[in-house]
């Protein structure tokens, strides 16, 4: 068994160590291995603006005004939205509804947990 490590790039075996971090030989991307593998660990997860995971009928607390279309007015920072639901995969990635507004989907990144 051989303890190769494939260029996260383009998949090519032909990689070597080079400090701390491993190099491509054959596109010479550069990467740190235990981050690559942190970030593994992280791919599946909704986090927020602070980093905690964000799960299904969670409550948050938006921190920033968020502009609506088509409404008059932005939906305010400290607004708490509850019961949340996720959408993996998607750019806005929380679905909710918030007192005012309606149902409404948000970007993780402009949220915290409450």
């Amino acid at each position: 068994m051989s303890d190769t490590v494939l260029c996260p790039k383009c998949s090519s075996e032909f990689t070597y160590p080079s400090d701390n971090m491993m190099v491509c030989s054959q596109c010479f991307y550069e990467w740190n291995p235990e981050e690559a593998a942190s970030e593994a660990a992280n791919e599946g997860k909704i986090l927020d603006a602070n980093g905690n995971e964000l799960q299904d009928g969670d409550s948050v607390v938006v921190v920033k005004d968020l502009p609506v279309k088509g409404a008059p007015k932005p939906v305010k920072a400290g607004t708490k939205v509850k019961n949340i639901r996720l959408r993996p995969g998607s750019d806005h990635n929380i679905d909710c509804k918030i007192d005012g507004f309606g149902a409404m989907a948000l970007k993780s990144e402009f949220v915290k947990k409450a």
